[in-house]
């Protein structure tokens, strides 16, 4: 039965399993191939099966087989066989279908369950363009149309498009996370080459994977339920028939998502809890993923006031996904190995044996002969590879040698032979690969030009430098090569500066001789002016002339602008540098549209000019008449911070009692002397009030109490002594922090402590007499602390640098 089908697919529904294409070479000829599973994927086949078992087949409107009449009209036919009683032959049915697809977009993509399809819009190449070369990305790997086909995938060039097709797991294929979701993707740039033409195709095809396992499960089950009206009291989720947490759950990327008809579960291919078993279909490599996840519900019905506790455990396989093994080649043709690793494959794949042209060797006899087989695992111990060394002198690579070319080609092919258990299913995979070695590598030298000098390269590959070098007419001694000469691993590097007299200057071209051996040379050129100049928005040029090969015997310090008064700023045997302003010397001005010319020329003198058969150079500037010039600076910081000398200044400290520990109010002058009780506390406040530098505090260093004003009198009781509270005190000192509030803006600048009221020993009878507390105070620089007193309270140093103040308190 044909299905009517406005995509670029053919569809065909058949109850069939030998399948059959005629590829048509001319009206009355036509070939059948067999369309085995694995050229159905390169040349765009696919086929799946209904829910009543037939088989639902689809071809590629582009596949290999199909009539295309100008990308506008394709025809295919197709032989099915079908499978008897093996008494009678089988019965053949041809079946053929005619499509028509217009118009097409510039760039089309096609996904199909084994295979991708990028169908890009290009251009007719004639019979003269050459076999187009294809380079993937982002490996940058670069094959040939046969090369193309050997690796599994399919390119074509119809009359108005290009095609290319992969299976989806090919070695050029890569994934990719595009918004959170996988994707497969194969990108390529394909180059077709005509005469003075090159043109370039991209292609590239992006298809999802099935990475999701989702699971719907009915929330209300009807035949469990006397009424709609039910509550759902828990849901969890399991692993063969393990409750699992939330951290669980997350750890493993599982999802419970309830909805108002499902519970919806999603689990990721190949997540924890489950496992991959290795399946073959048609000597195809398989893969399925099975997990069992559990649901556990407890649900009320409102009505019956009944709960339920319903579990179910789920068995879930996933369908085949094809994983086609590949040849990953790491062979370095210098050290003389092959070495291939082949994968990847599940844990339950193992390699008996490999066959080559001559021999058939088990994994034992392979590592007995030298060839290094071993088993790989990834780093989660999940999947494995089979890596394989084989020396390019074994009798099973095959040599063939190049002398035109000056290569040696190695060539192995082989047949891996591997089983899968417990069914001992086996299979094969081939490979052919290839290493050019080069017999001999002969030096390269190349040379290029910066703004001043010459740069040339020798790489002498793997031979040994023993050659004679020179450099215009000199040789390349010690003296000349630790002057000039860069030394690598395998190559050296000359450096030769334009100025260096074995750089000659010619009328077209800047040259440097360079031999490396009688046979071997390399001319460096640089092409630039006779004379350099300059221009400068000031109105000022400058020019320098050179003195050329072709005439030796010019004096560069003979040289004069038109006024031959103006002759060179600077000379020497070589050059001739002039500097002159756009109105002096001769300089002549002509205006063209917007613009002003200046023109000067640089020659001999008349009596010289004709001896010598010189040439005059024109030096010229332009500038706009009419232009904006926007300027630039840029600043650079100070070599030195800037430093302050030592000077002299006023600070002002103020010492005062607040009325409480909030120290929101203070006593007022008028207060004093304010009377306390013995033992009440008294909340002492010290602050720089003259100072808004942030980089100051105050450190409070000595605090006494004395009977009288003078500060020095006795007795005298210590409160704070070097910063800290006075240890024999019995009722030592608080310190409070200071914090920035409306009032205190600069807590650095603010000391706050509290004492309790006492008397002294002569006044113990009648303490009615009155105490003063003095304290002296350190400004410190915050920023930088110099130690002592600087590095904060209670720090046992000096410092002779105290400020003071008073305060007097009556009992």
């Amino acid at each position: 039965h044909n299905l009517s089908n406005p995509y670029r697919l053919f569809c065909l529904l058949m109850a069939a399993v030998g399948i059959q294409a005629q590829q048509p070479h001319s009206i009355n000829d036509t070939q059948i191939i067999n369309l085995t599973p694995g050229l159905a994927t390169q040349c765009g086949f696919s086929f799946k099966f209904d829910p009543m078992g037939n088989a639902m087949f689809f071809a590629s409107l582009q596949n290999c087989f199909s009539q295309n009449m100008d990308d506008k009209m394709f025809s295919l036919v197709m032989q099915f066989r079908l499978p008897g009683n093996h008494m009678t032959e089988d019965p053949v049915y041809r079946v053929g279908k005619t499509c028509s697809y217009t118009p097409w977009t510039s760039r089309e993509i096609l996904c199909d369950r084994n295979y991708m399809e990028a169908s890009e819009q290009s251009i007719v190449f004639t019979s003269s363009a050459t076999q187009p070369r294809v380079v993937f990305s982002p490996s940058k790997n670069v094959m040939n149309v046969d090369e193309v086909q050997r690796k599994g995938y399919a390119i074509a060039n119809t009359p108005t498009r290009l095609v290319l097709r992969s299976p989806h797991n090919a070695e050029e294929t890569y994934l990719q996370n595009v918004a959170g979701v996988p994707m497969r993707v194969l990108s390529t740039s394909t180059f077709f080459e005509q005469k003075w033409l090159v043109t370039r195709v991209d292609a590239t095809a992006v298809c999802p994977t099935p990475e999701v396992i989702t699971w719907y499960m009915p929330k209300h089950i009807d035949p469990l339920f006397s009424s709609d009206a039910f509550t759902m009291l828990e849901v969890y989720m399991g692993i063969d028939a393990k409750r699992l947490d939330t951290e669980e759950m997350a750890a493993r990327n599982y999802s419970v998502l309830v909805t108002e008809a499902h519970i919806i579960v999603e689990i990721p291919v190949g997540a924890v809890g489950g496992y991959f078993k290795s399946h073959i279909q048609d000597d195809q490599y398989f893969v399925t993923y099975t997990i069992e996840p559990m649901l556990e519900l407890l649900w009320i019905e409102e009505v019956a006031h009944e709960d339920t506790s319903y579990k179910v455990l789920f068995p879930i396989t996933t369908p085949l996904m094809a994983r086609p093994p590949q040849v990953r080649n790491y062979t370095v043709p210098e050290q003389a190995v092959f070495v291939l690793e082949l994968g990847t494959f599940n844990l339950d794949v193992e390699l008996l044996n490999i066959t080559f042209p001559t021999m058939v060797l088990t994994v034992a006899e392979c590592n007995a002969r030298g060839f290094n087989v071993r088993e790989q695992r990834s780093p989660d111990n999940t999947l494995k590879t089979f890596r394989l060394e084989v020396p390019f002198s074994d009798p099973v690579v095959f040599k063939e040698r190049r002398a035109e070319q000056g290569v040696t080609t190695f060539t192995l092919q082989l047949i891996y032979g591997l089983v899968i258990f417990p069914e001992y299913a086996p299979f094969s995979h081939s490979a052919v690969v290839d290493a050019v070695l080069l017999d001999i590598v002969p030096p390269s030298v190349t040379g290029n030009c910066d703004q001043e000098n010459f740069h040339i390269t020798v790489d002498y590959r793997n031979q040994e430098p023993f050659f004679v070098v020179l450099v215009g007419k000199r040789l390349l001694n010690h003296e000349f090569a630790q002057q000039y000469l860069t030394e690598g691993d395998t190559d050296f590097t000359i450096t030769l500066p334009f100025s260096s007299p074995d750089a000659v200057f010619e009328l077209a071209s800047l040259s440097l001789p360079f031999h490396s051996s009688s046979v071997r040379s390399l001319m460096a050129t640089c092409l630039l002016l006779p004379y350099l100049q300059e221009c400068f928005s000031n109105g000022t040029m400058t020019a320098l002339a050179v003195k050329v090969e072709s005439a030796p015997g010019l004096n560069p310090g003979q040289l004069t602008l038109s006024d031959p008064a103006c002759g060179p700023t600077y000379s020497d045997d070589r050059v001739a540098y002039f500097h002159f302003t756009v109105n002096s010397c001769g300089t002549t001005r002509k205006f063209i549209n917007n613009v002003m010319l200046y023109e000067n020329e640089i020659s001999l003198p008349d009596e010289l000019e004709v001896k010598r058969n010189a040439t005059t150079l024109k030096v010229s500037c332009y500038y706009v008449a009419n232009i904006t010039r926007t300027l630039a600076f840029l600043t650079r910081p100070r070599d030195n911070e800037p430093f302050a000398a030592t000077g002299t200044g006023r600070l002002m400290v103020r010492m005062r009692l607040a009325q409480d520990a909030s120290y929101n109010t203070f006593h007022q002058e008028e207060d004093y002397p304010v009377v306390r009780y013995l033992r009440q506390p008294l909340h002492f406040e010290v602050a720089l009030t003259t100072s808004s530098d942030p980089k100051v505090a105050l450190v409070l260093d000595h605090c006494w109490a004395t009977l009288n004003e003078d500060r020095d009198s006795r007795p005298r009781w210590n409160l704070i002594i070097n910063g800290c509270e006075n240890p024999e005190d019995p009722y030592r000192v608080v310190f409070h922090p200071v914090v920035a509030d409306a009032r205190v803006h600069f807590p650095p600048h603010v000391k706050r402590f509290e004492a309790y009221m006492f008397s002294f020993a002569e006044d113990a009878l009648e303490p009615s007499g009155q105490v003063f507390v003095h304290c002296d105070v350190v400004i410190c620089d915050a920023s930088s602390p110099s130690g002592g007193p600087c590095s904060g309270q209670c720090v046992n140093q000096d410092n002779p640098k105290r400020g003071r103040s008073c305060f007097i308190m009556e009992l």
